[in-house]
């Protein structure tokens, strides 16, 4: 606990960690298919993919046991999924409406799986 006299450190940012297998088969549906930006930094081992203003660590073999779950706020989710369904990824889920978002579910070469939503309906 804080007090209150204090001010409370900032954060910047939260970014999740993904287990990969292969970081090439990786970069190439990151990269390639949804159009993220691989940190020139990055290695066989470890990397950082950016777009617009969200980022996912890739680490291969590590950090984890791997099939995680992460969310991804976009404009307009029914756009996407067209897209992607054009180019034959693995949709696990329509655009479905919820409480909270019009989401879909779309899985990487490593079976974790990306939650993308936007405004519900």
């Amino acid at each position: 606990m804080t007090d209150n006299n204090q001010s409370r450190i900032r954060f910047e940012c939260i970014n999740p960690i993904l287990r990969v297998e292969n970081m090439q088969s990786s970069l190439e549906f990151y990269v390639n298919a949804l159009g993220f930006e691989n940190a020139s930094w990055g290695t066989e081992d470890f990397t950082s993919i950016t777009r617009d203003r969200t980022g996912i660590y890739l680490c291969r073999g590590g950090q984890g046991q791997g099939k995680a779950w992460i969310w991804i706020g976009v404009d307009d989710v029914e756009k996407l999924h067209q897209e992607y369904q054009a180019l034959g990824l693995k949709i696990r889920l329509p655009p479905t409406n919820y409480p909270w978002a019009l989401e879909m579910h779309l899985e990487d070469p490593d079976g974790n799986v990306l939650r993308l939503g936007s405004d519900p309906k």
